[in-house]
């Protein structure tokens, strides 16, 4: 079993997937900045964020802010929300009576996106529990604020592999101490990182003296 200090936050998951290097600045470098988008999303995750809260719903019993950690993925991190539903194929809950099928709903701030990010993050989490509960998960939540709608993850067998190819790597990142090389995509417009990690001055197709040239010229 990892000490506690070698658990990497569950959360990094989604930024790897999304741009390794974002992560690696996050992670191995500790550095972050904040913009709209990383506060508005905080702000989401605020009103769901309540580790003494419980309630139970036409049945369903729902915990927020749960922690979790998976020895197998090497991951530490908190779900936004757990509902357990009553199912013969559940697990006890103590103090209720019956069995209770867990799954994890996690808060996005945005809309559904390309990329399968969003529900890796799901399927990492939903790992977590099937490991502390010594339960089977098939599928998970995403509630996106922006459209104010749920969709359903499955957790098919090709998005654990995603999860599990992933861990192993971002473990192997963080030991080596690496910071990938700069890829620039669609997403660096949006990145709250882009002026840490300048995508237009280190990417593969600019010098610095055509960087410097261009702006130059912008003036």
């Amino acid at each position: 079993m990892a000490a506690d200090q070698d658990y990497l936050p569950l959360s990094g998951l989604q930024h790897f997937l999304f741009c390794r290097r974002q992560w690696a600045l996050i992670q191995v470098e500790s550095q972050w900045k904040e913009n709209y988008y990383t506060i508005d999303g905080k702000l989401l995750h605020e009103k769901v964020d309540d580790p003494f809260f419980n309630e139970t719903r036409s049945g369903v019993v729902i915990s927020r802010s749960v922690p979790i950690k998976s020895d197998q993925l090497g991951f530490a991190g908190v779900c936004d929300l757990v509902e357990f539903s009553a199912s013969p194929q559940g697990i006890p809950l103590p103090g209720r009576q019956g069995l209770y099928q867990p799954a994890v709903v996690e808060y996005k701030r945005g809309k559904p996106k390309d990329g399968d990010f969003d529900e890796a993050q799901v399927c990492a989490q939903s790992i977590c529990l099937e490991e502390m509960l010594s339960a089977t998960i098939d599928f998970g939540w995403i509630y996106y604020g922006l459209t104010r709608r749920r969709i359903r993850v499955d957790l098919t067998e090709e998005l654990r592999e995603t999860v599990y190819r992933s861990a192993k790597e971002m473990r192997d990142c963080f030991r080596r101490k690496h910071t990938p090389r700069v890829k620039t995509h669609k997403g660096c417009r949006t990145c709250s990182l882009a002026d840490l990690c300048l995508p237009e001055l280190l990417g593969p197709n600019m010098d610095s003296e055509a960087y410097i040239r261009r702006h130059l010229d912008m003036d």
